[in-house]
């Protein structure tokens, strides 16, 4: 017997095979015939290409070059002058006191040091209100160190051409050589450089003693290497991708720029139509401007850039531009000026140089100006008018007042003496702002040693019955004198006497 018939079931479609399609893939960008795989990736990410700066003559590598010397002679000169029986400039961080040739201060100046950083940041709002980016391309740490790098590159591969070749071709034994030679000069830059900086915070003499004989500190020899990396990384090979990339004034600075601001300038309206000609022909019956289109502005510049293309945050502000345009005018027989220090509004009014001056000393000019001269007047009134002791009152926290003998209430305060003079001093405490009030201490006289603090233990008494509960306010008298008895400052301090319910 035949078997009832069966509904008929839909046929399946077959199962296509899904491919699974790397990241990378995806990415690529549409093939077109004859396309090769390393021009296939998007333009998510560009390929670093090295820049190999020319050297240049001018008048503003001779002063960026000024500043390099200047800089480098302080950076590492500093630490090895004395005043008097000390290093001249130590932060001494592990005693808690800051030598500034006769200065000595504690962490309680901390005031001090924010005077510092705000005449640090309107000193560079002046400057690139005045000429852009002048900190960047002539006395940055980041410039310096780059320019002492790539002069011991040129003095060991040679010229421009000399290290795009050896760089180009294959390892060799000259090329071995060479490359070896570099490094271990770059190296032993950077360790002195790094050496010279905990030098400031370690006597360096005493540091230098511990480095030969291999004494050193873990602390002292971590940052001794740190910031030794920290020199050969930033200044052989990051360079320019510093400023570009990594240093956050290239970005904020179109805040602190106007059209009134100095920056390094290419003159379209002469330039162009740029193009090459030989020495002798006129560039007026060729139809051309004054720019002969040789690229040694772009040759020369530290990051790369065209400055024919106009302002671009990659500029420093170095001037290389304009000093080899420069050269380029004198052998041609045109004008120089091509490539200059100018600012926008004296492009476009064809202002003379005294026009462009008297514009740059505007209201905003002015305002940085005067802010920046009132901080450092008060910062170095302030020093000038500082006393050469401090002291710092603490109330004891073990009890804020008792009953002793004799029927009296007593406070107790913990006074640290901290003298910032050079020599020995003598300290008498007295206090007053409450009847029959008593100062009783273990002496009448305590003796400070030069550059040292100490701290006193003071006793406030007044009698039971003198005033009822309460906060009264006191006032701790400090009298300094040298050895010889002869009453040098006073100072005043403030606190609080509590009389329990």
């Amino acid at each position: 017997m035949d078997s009832p018939d069966k509904p008929n079931k839909p046929n399946k479609a077959p199962r296509k095979f899904i491919p699974i399609v790397p990241l990378q893939e995806v990415m690529r960008e549409p093939s077109t015939p004859g396309a090769s795989e390393e021009g296939a990736w998007g333009e998510l990410y560009q390929a670093h290409e090295k820049i190999y700066p020319r050297s240049v003559q001018g008048i503003f590598a001779k002063w960026r070059w000024g500043f390099v010397f200047l800089t480098q002679i302080i950076f590492y000169g500093l630490p090895w002058l004395e005043w008097g029986q000390r290093q001249a400039m130590l932060f001494d961080l592990g005693a808690r006191r800051f030598y500034i040739f006769g200065i000595v201060l504690y962490p309680q100046d901390f005031i001090y040091l924010t005077g510092l950083l705000v005449i640090s940041a309107f000193s560079l709002f002046l400057f690139t209100a005045i000429a852009g980016r002048l900190w960047c391309g002539f006395a940055c740490p980041q410039t310096v160190y780059s320019e002492i790098f790539m002069w011991i590159e040129r003095k060991v591969e040679g010229n421009r051409t000399a290290r795009m070749r050896l760089d180009s071709q294959n390892m060799s034994l000259e090329k071995l050589v060479k490359k070896w030679y570099k490094h271990f000069l770059w190296i032993g830059f950077s360790i002195w450089t790094g050496f010279t900086f905990v030098g400031y915070f370690t006597p360096i003499r005493d540091l230098g003693m511990a480095f030969f004989v291999g004494n050193m500190s873990s602390w002292e020899v971590f940052w001794v290497f740190f910031y030794g990396f920290a020199t050969y990384g930033n200044a052989g090979f990051m360079r320019e991708q510093v400023c570009k990339y990594m240093c956050p004034y290239a970005r904020f600075q179109s805040a602190m720029f106007d059209k009134d601001t100095l920056i390094v300038t290419y003159d379209t309206e002469r330039g162009e139509p740029r193009g090459s000609r030989s020495r002798k022909s006129d560039p007026a019956t060729l139809n051309l401007g004054a720019c002969v289109d040789c690229s040694l502005c772009v040759q020369v510049c530290p990051t790369g850039i065209d400055i024919r293309k106009g302002l671009q945050y990659e500029c420093i502000g170095c001037g290389a531009c304009a000093d080899v345009c420069d050269t380029v005018m004198d052998k041609v027989g045109y004008a120089r000026g091509l490539v200059k220090y100018s600012t926008q509004h004296a492009m476009q009014n064809k202002w003379t140089s005294a026009q462009t001056i008297r514009h740059i000393f505007r209201p905003r000019v002015l305002i940085y100006t005067g802010i920046l001269l009132l901080v450092v007047a008060i910062l170095f009134g302030s020093l000038f008018a500082r006393k050469s002791f401090k002291v710092d009152v603490v109330r004891d926290r073990a009890s804020l007042a008792r009953i002793v003998s004799g029927g009296k209430i007593e406070n107790v305060y913990r006074l640290q003496i901290m003298n910032a003079a050079e020599k020995r001093q003598h300290f008498k405490v007295t206090a007053e702002g409450m009847n029959e009030l008593k100062v009783m201490a273990d002496s009448e006289d305590w003796v400070v040693e030069s550059t040292q603090s100490r701290w006193i233990l003071i006793r406030l008494q007044v009698p039971y019955d003198s005033a009822l509960p309460g906060s009264y306010p006191v006032r701790f008298q400090i009298q300094a004198s040298d050895d010889d008895e002869t009453v040098q400052e006073k100072l005043e301090e403030k606190s609080v006497f509590l009389i329990p319910r």
